[in-house]
């Protein structure tokens, strides 16, 4: 029988070597397919807003392709700080999220404590903000 001399016997099972092999072979090209797809995720367009979320936590910047003005992103900021009536410097600490907030970045300026619309919300056409990809 061919690759009988491969096969290693113990007590409780019986492996066949090329069939060891090859499942190990097959791993291996899962594996690295898992990570050039990780590493192609952020390419990918057409996310919905929970993929963006996610992306944003990870310091990417995410922008909808209906957004009308060029340059629209948002990210998130963090240290965020102020300063009071009194003059008095004061750093953002909230105990639910910290000190962070997500940045709407646009054609009038920078806006923290943005809030997401219904329709951002439900949208699918989120993407890799454009300065990003420069």
């Amino acid at each position: 029988m061919p690759g009988l001399d491969r096969v290693f016997s113990t007590p409780t099972i019986t492996v066949d070597q090329d069939k060891y092999d090859s499942l190990i072979e097959t791993r291996y090209e899962y594996n690295q397919m898992c990570k050039k797809e990780i590493c192609n995720q952020e390419k990918v367009t057409n996310f919905d807003f929970g993929k963006a979320i996610k992306l944003i936590k990870n310091g990417k910047r995410v922008q909808r392709k209906g957004w009308n003005g060029k340059g629209q992103y948002i990210e998130l900021a963090t240290n965020i700080s102020y300063k009071n009536a009194k003059g008095e410097l004061i750093n953002a600490e909230h105990e639910a999220i910290g000190n962070k907030a997500i940045a709407f970045v646009g054609t009038s300026g920078v806006q923290l404590g943005w809030l997401a619309s219904q329709a951002d919300m439900l949208a699918e056409d989120w993407k890799i903000a454009e300065s990003e990809e420069i």
